[in-house]
Order: C-alpha cells, then structure tokens, then sequence
C-alpha cells in the first residue's frame, strides 16, 4: 500500500451487491468456492481467495452459468487488483463485461466498467481510466442508482487525485459522500471523506482535511471489523501522520493519533486473522518509531510486521518492511545486519517486478523516487564496506555487489518504462563487458546524496573514485550544462563542461592513461543520461578528442558483438518534406543519397515512408541497418515517444513491433540511426527511453540525437559516420568520434551544440 494510496470503493461488500447473481441456487461446489474465498479474502490472503475464485470461474463456464462466471471474474479481479496484478484483473473484468453485456444487463455492465476504470487508475493510462468511469457514470445516473453513482465518482476522484487535479477530486468525492446514504455504504463514506482529506491537503487546506479525517475514524470506530473496514483504519492513520509537516504545532498529538489508529487497525486486523493489514499497519507504525528516533522499538514493530506479511506471502508489503528494517539497522550502527536486510528487500522487489510497473497513487510518484532508494541504500552501504575491507579480494567482492545492484535497478526500470519484461531477450545474451575489450574502459558514475562514486573497470580489476560532489550539486550543473549545450551561438556552455570534466574524468585519468584505452563506456544515471560525454572540456579540448565515446544502460543490458559488414543491406527511410506540423528537412534527400552510394540500399522517403511499407519491407528483407532520418521525440513513457512518418506517428511501441521480427532471425539488427530525434532537457525519465531504444528494439546498437540537430550538419556527419564504418578496422563508437571530429574541425560548426547530440548507444564494437 502506497503512502499516497487513495482507498478505492470497490469494495467486497459492493462486488457481492453488483456482481453476484440476484438469488444463489441451491449450493453447488462453484458456490462454495466463491464463498471460502471470501473467507479467504477476509483474513488478507488475497493469493488463495484469487486462485478459489479463479477454479469458481472456471467451473460456472463448465457448467454455462453466466451469471455466477461474472460474481467469480468479478471477485477475482479485485483480488488480483489487490495483488498489483492489474494487467490480469483486466482480463477477468473484460470477459466479465462481455458476459454482462450479452445477457443485456446494463447495471452490472456499468459495474464492471467501473471496476475496470478503477484498475486503469492504477495501470494507465488515465485517458482509458476515464473513458470506462464516464461510461460506468452515464449510465448509473440515467438508471437512476446513487449507490453505483457514489462508487464510481469516488473513483473518478482517486483519477483525479492522480493526475493532481485535486480541485475536481474534491467535486467528486464531496458528491459520492453525499450520495452514500444507505446504511451499507457507511464504508464508502469513510473512504470517500479519507480521500477527500488527502486531496483538499495537498490543496494546503490542512484544517478542513484535519476535519474529515476526524469524521471518518468516528465512522470507521462503529462498523463491525473486515478486512476492508482495518485497511480503512491503516489509511486514516497515514493521512493523520502525513498532516505533520502542514501543522507542526501540532505534530506531537497528530503522531499521537496517527499511532493510536494504527495500533486499533492492527488489532482489527489480528481479531479476523487479517494478517496482510496487520502487516502494514504495524510496519507503519513502526515508521513512526522511526522518525521519532525510537530505534529499538521501531525494529521490533517492523519485524512484526516482516513475520505477518511473510505469513501470507505478500511481497508487496514485505520489502517495505524489510527496506525499514535495514534502515532502522543503520541507524543502530550494525551496518552488516543492515545489508542483509536490505538485500532481502531487493530480493523480493525482484520478484515483483512486473506488479511495481503499475502503482495506485499519482503519475508523479516515479519509479526511481519509489523505489530506487531501496536499492542506493544498499548499493551506500556496500561501497562503504568496500572502503573498510582489509584485501583486495573483500573490496572487489563488494563493489561488484554494489555494482551489480545498480544493474538490477536499470533492468527493473527499464522494465518500467517500456511497461513490459522487453530486456529479457538481452538479459539472456550477457557478456562480460569488464573483459569484453582492452581497448575500453567501463565508466560506471553511482550518484549518491553525499558523493558520486566512479566504478571503473581496468585491466587490473573494478577501482572506485570518490568525488565529493552530491546528486543534488550534480544535477543541478547537468541541468546547466544540457540547457547551455542547445544555445550554438554562445559558449555559455564551457564553464559547466569543465567542472563535470573535473568530476567525472579527472578523477580516474591518470587510470585511462596507464590504461592506454581507445574507447570509454559510461553507463549514466539518472540527469547524466541528458547529456553528451563527448561535449566536456578540460580547459584545452574536448573529451571526444582523446576517446571514443559509447553509453549503455545498464553493462547486463548489452550485447557487444564487432558489427557485421559483410553483405551489409541498409534500409533507409526519412521525410524531408514539412508534414504534420514539423518543419521541413531539407538534407534527408542528401543523407539517405549518401547511404546508396556507400551501400546496398533501399530507401524510402517522403510519400513512400508511411508504416505499411516500413512493416513491409522489414518483413520481407533481412537489413543489417535501419537507417531513419525523421522527426522524433522521446517523452516521460513510450506512448508519448515517437517517429514521424509522412502521413502518422509512429510509436516506439510499434517501430519495435516491426523491428522485432529481428529478434526471432538469425542475425538481429546490427545498427538503428534516428538522425533527428530529440529529448526535452532536464527529462531524465525521457532520456532513459532514448538510452533503452536499442534493448526495447532488439537491435546491438543505435545512433541517436539527444537533442534536435542542424540538419545540414546532421546529414554531413552521418555520412562520414557511415564512410568510417565501412572499414573493417573501425568500432563503431571509432566511426561516430571520426565523424564528430570531422565537423568539430570545421570553424562554422566547431560549437558542440552541432555535433555533440549523437550517441553511440549499446554496443561500440
């Protein structure tokens, strides 16, 4: 359960109204399966109620009972909801709604577009969340059914409150409270007024939410214990702590209060057998412990709460747990328990991976801000103990250890921005970067709130540099340095190259030199991902003079194979013309004119670059590059990020779609180009999709713009990249410097803000 989770109306009481069959026949086995599921689901072990509503599903289809199929699809989906599994609570509320429909019953139709809105909450998009809420809301309003109709605008609010709309949040849920009447909907009021609370908080009206967190623990106080009832209770016991900072006057009686609920939550919750909301209402008390510096207690509440959620297998709520532990442990100095519990934490947020790619809270609360500290934390500690070990071997051991962490997170949040496992395919063709290639150095920048540590591979093993700059200080100087980069006509932009020059290269120096390496490998994070390696300055030249340049994400998300250049088949497409609202490209024609002079190609451009041909020609021929010189942009997630084709937009999502079918061919993708794509500055989360696009595609490497080039100047070194990289002798990361250097020599466009914006991304060999 998320600290900003709005509790959602869907509850059992309403699934049991809405999609149970009006009057049970007489007891059958699928009956009692739905029924001990309940019994299930009341005790918190969300897994068995799912699998006995699941067999219930599967034996009303048997026996071609529609109406008890829509009471077990119905039931499961909340469980599987409740799991995070919100891509399988889709799929049973689909097969539940078609089943409605054909049987031409609109309510229980409306419900279940409901119950899907209220999944598309937490899954996305919104725009699909709200369409299935409007739908289920017309339709309770036109019968007229207030019940549903308070149901569903109480989810529309939680839809709100996710995108931060909160003035239309608080509308919605102030209608649901009112419409709430029947005595059975007591629940819903509560959570309703608990929602509400939160929303007109973050609105700064802290008194008024004060007010009706009040009123909703009265409510709460007189409804018999479920399971439902003490989640309820664990949420009004966070909003109370989460009140603290808006009224610091008043924090001692609101933590008072905070833990007075969730010591009544937890107690509800153990007098069911609940176990599962026993967990997080001890595990956050506990927290509270923790933050007023009660180490000792807190430990033994968040071990507490570790033993329930361990009893029901809920992964969800045990590595938060286990996350709070290692802190707590920190912070008592047993530095060595404290590792371990954090590495059972991310241990178990590895197995629940999939369920992390979806959160029921606000779009802002990303990926990196939630969990990333889970794994930093860990991956502190072990640099620290790299620092104490007393051999080499036990310093190597743990900044491997540390290293590898860090890994894991880029995989898992890869996995997060594409929205699905697409790494898997790279993750199964790991090499051993460290030892890959002599003639390249792996430059690995951890980011830390105190330090940036530099993990860097040598021929005599893994060295950290500490650089005493925090990720606060070093943000703050990337953020400068990218926003100056795009100004060409100025060079505002050195002051800020040289400083990360003395943070990220002078450093480990003397190291690349002893080291006599050609090519240097960063593996970026976070606001180091927005910017180009290429473009720092030591005082006198520029990195890229010395070094080819190459990033990855991640070392366990590469391929690195010497590309193939022997009947090497080019397919090149592009759009010169002024389309869609983009301006015109003048020097496509010329560059993809240049790539039939220096290959087999075959070329599509203007008119003839519409995705039916793409699909076409991918399918029928095997390329060994992907050459596409057209607008593109990189947003927050792939469904904002694209190319432009003549007539359309074509979707990262579906370019892979096409270029997958390389992945299942002996020979995969040597090389994607996008030669005019571009990432909006200070985007961390959109520079990430543009580092990933090459592991997303199946493809060993990609060229690639971080920013929006010069298009004379774009169509110039890409040429040249390509005439470099028909020598047998040349890398690829050798041909991109090659052609960076050739337009950096000349006067007009010696400014970074021409040349530095390409990247070799993946594989450099």
């Amino acid at each position: 359960m998320s600290e900003r989770y709005r509790v959602r109306a869907w509850s059992m009481a309403l699934v049991l109204a809405l999609a149970a069959p009006a009057a049970y026949a007489a007891e059958t086995s699928a009956e009692g399966q739905l029924r001990q599921g309940l019994v299930a689901f009341e005790r918190g072990d969300l897994q068995q109620a799912a699998v006995l509503w699941s067999d219930a599903a599967a034996r009303y289809e048997k026996q071609g009972e529609a109406d008890g199929r829509i009471a077990a699809l119905t039931h499961l989906a909340y469980a599987q909801s409740g799991l995070g599994q919100y891509r399988q609570a889709v799929a049973s509320l689909s097969i539940a709604l078609d089943l409605a429909q054909a049987a031409g019953d609109r309510r229980r139709a409306a419900s279940i577009r409901a119950a899907l809105g209220n999944v598309y909450v937490a899954l996305g998009p919104p725009a699909t969340a709200e369409s299935y809420l409007r739908e289920a809301l017309a339709v309770s309003r036109e019968l007229p059914d207030p019940a549903l109709t308070a149901v569903v605008l109480n989810d529309l609010g939680n839809l709100f409150a996710a995108q931060g709309k909160y003035a239309d949040a608080v509308v919605a849920y102030r209608e649901s409270i009112a419409l709430a009447t029947d005595p059975k909907q007591r629940l819903l009021r509560s959570r309703a007024r608990i929602n509400c609370a939160n929303a007109i908080r973050a609105e700064g009206r802290v008194r008024e939410a004060l007010s009706l967190l009040d009123e909703a623990l009265g409510e709460l106080r007189n409804l018999p214990p479920t399971h439902e009832v003490a989640f309820a209770l664990v949420s009004v016991g966070v909003s109370y702590r989460d009140l603290r900072p808006a009224l610091p006057a008043e924090r001692d009686r609101l933590t008072l209060q905070a833990g007075t609920v969730l010591i009544f939550a937890a107690r509800s919750a153990d007098a069911i057998g609940d176990r599962r909301t026993a967990s997080y209402a001890w595990g956050y008390l506990g927290g509270l412990y923790e933050d007023e510096h009660s180490q000792a207690e807190a430990l033994d509440l968040t071990r507490r709460a570790i033993f329930d959620a361990q009893q029901v297998n809920a992964p969800e709520s045990l590595y938060r747990w286990q996350w709070q532990a290692g802190r707590i442990l920190r912070k008592l100095g047993q530095s060595d328990q404290a590792i371990e519990a954090y590495r059972r934490a991310v241990k178990t947020l590895q197995s629940i991976r999939p369920e992390l790619s979806a959160g029921y809270g606000p779009s802002s609360a990303s990926f990196r801000d939630s969990v990333g500290p889970v794994y930093f934390e860990l991956v502190d500690l072990l640099l620290q103990q790299a620092r104490s070990g007393a051999s080499r071997e036990e310093i190597s051991v743990s900044l491997i250890e540390a290293r590898q962490t860090v890994e894991l997170f880029k995989v898992a949040e890869l996995r997060d921005y594409f929205r699905d496992d697409c790494v898997d395919t790279a993750l199964s063709k790991v090499t051993q970067l460290d030892v890959l290639s002599r003639s390249a150095v792996i430059v690995y920048p951890i980011l830390l709130p105190d330090r940036t540590e530099l993990l860097v591979s040598l021929p005599t093993g893994l060295k950290s540099v500490v650089v005493p700059v925090g990720l606060d200080t070093l943000t703050e100087e990337v953020r400068q340095f990218r926003r100056k980069l795009e100004k060409r006509t100025t060079r505002q932009y050195l002051p800020h190259a040289r400083k990360l020059y003395s943070w990220l290269v002078t450093p480990i120096e003397p190291d690349l030199v002893e080291a006599r390496v050609d090519t240097l490998v960063f593996v970026p994070d976070g606001p180091l991902r927005t910017i180009p390696m290429a473009a720092l300055h030591d005082g006198n030249e520029f990195l890229i003079t010395k070094y080819a340049i190459a990033i990855t994400p991640g070392l366990d998300l590469t391929d690195p194979r010497p590309i193939l250049r022997q009947q090497t088949k080019v397919l090149a497409v592009g759009v010169s013309e002024a389309v869609q609202g983009f301006s015109a490209l003048p020097g496509v024609n010329a560059e993809l004119g240049a790539l039939r002079t220096l290959f087999n190609s075959t070329t599509l451009v203007d008119r003839q670059f519409v995705a039916s041909n793409l699909e076409k020609e991918l399918k029928d021929e095997q390329f060994t590059i992907l050459h596409i010189a057209s607008h593109g942009q990189f947003g927050d997630n792939p469904a904002e990020t694209f190319v432009l084709t003549f007539d359309d937009r074509l979707t990262m999502e579906r370019l892979d779609q096409f270029i997958g079918l390389f992945k299942y061919r002996d020979k995969p993708l040597e090389l994607l180009t996008l030669s005019a794509c571009e990432t909006a500055a200070g985007n961390d989360r959109a520079a990430l999709g543009l580092a990933g696009v090459a592991v997303r595609s199946g493809a060993r490497s990609a060229v690639a713009t971080l920013w929006e080039v010069h298009d004379v100047v774009a169509a110039e070194l890409v040429t040249q990249f390509y005439r470099e990289l028909r020598d047998k002798s040349v890398s690829r990361a050798v041909a991109l410097q090659r052609a960076q250097l050739a337009i950096l020599s000349n006067p007009r466009y010696e400014h970074p803000g021409y040349w530095s914006a390409f990247l070799m991304i993946n594989s450099w060999l």
